[in-house]
């Protein structure tokens, strides 16, 4: 009878083993019952929705993060159709993101944005720029009509709405009206007066290369492999303007720049100890 029990035990414990597998697995990779439901749901819904266009429905994969099935839907006629629907597990359409993503101007916007990105990349990348930077970047900044004005979001970003699908956009020109550049430096010198001259030089760089920016971040700090104790350990501008990379008092303005910034981070912190408290 002892033994009989302890056969049964086992069994309910490799069976609920295999359930807890199967529905790990199901979390993270799907299943195929619904993965056939959520290719017919996407198949019906691009032939009914988008009769008479050429938009191909790509592969459906399943999102752990999300719980949903991605079904990516494109158009071999128009770079910037691109969209997803989204679809769950029992094959029930729950988001078409195409007045999102493409009729808003966005999958336009994200198409400017990677040239403008990868012009950048190749600048910072290249044996002639004269900078250690550790790291470095550019952004198109755009934004949603309902956004504007919102916090975090920069006045001189660009509405993706004034944006014409698939239209030829010269990013690196676009940059001087909306580019933000955020570049790390090391260096064995780190004061207001060293960063003006480097953010002199990197605007000559950028100017000689054709590709526009409007504001910059640019953090200077000394190489990491630096020991000896410093006064200052690292200087600071944040949505610092190219017009306002001249010559002329450019120490100064950095110097209030960096100030400003240190007060920012204090205030951040002031709040995050609110919330804990």
């Amino acid at each position: 009878m002892k033994k009989k029990i302890l056969k049964i035990g086992a069994a309910m414990l490799a069976i609920a083993l295999i359930v807890g597998v199967a529905w790990f697995a199901n979390s993270l990779v799907g299943n195929p019952l619904s993965k056939a439901l959520a290719e017919s749901t996407a198949k019906k819904h691009v032939q009914e929705t988008y009769a008479g266009t050429d938009y191909e429905l790509g592969e459906v994969v399943y999102s752990f993060k999300d719980g949903y099935y991605h079904a990516h839907v494109s158009s071999p006629s128009s770079i910037d159709t691109n969209f997803e629907l989204l679809i769950n597990g029992f094959g029930k359409l729950q988001y078409d993101n195409y007045d999102y993503t493409v009729k808003s101007g966005w999958s336009t916007a994200s198409r400017i944005r990677g040239d403008y990105r990868a012009a950048v990349k190749t600048l910072l990348d290249s044996s002639s720029f004269p900078y250690n930077a550790h790291m470095g970047y550019g952004d198109l900044m755009f934004m949603s009509p309902e956004n504007k004005g919102a916090p975090g979001i920069p006045d001189y970003a660009i509405l993706s709405s004034e944006l014409t699908l698939d239209a030829y956009y010269n990013a690196n020109e676009m940059g001087a009206r909306a580019g933000k550049l955020t570049i790390y430096l090391e260096d064995g010198t780190v004061s207001a007066e060293r960063l003006a001259e480097i953010l002199l030089g990197i605007r000559k760089c950028f100017d000689e290369a054709g590709v526009g920016f409007y504001a910059i971040d640019c953090i200077l700090e000394y190489p990491q492999s630096a020991t000896e104790p410093t006064e200052i350990e690292r200087m600071e501008v944040m949505d610092f303007l190219y017009s306002d990379i001249y010559e002329e008092d450019l120490a100064e303005r950095v110097e209030a720049a960096d100030r400003a910034a240190r007060d920012y981070y204090s205030e951040q912190d002031a709040e995050k100890n609110m919330e804990i408290e």
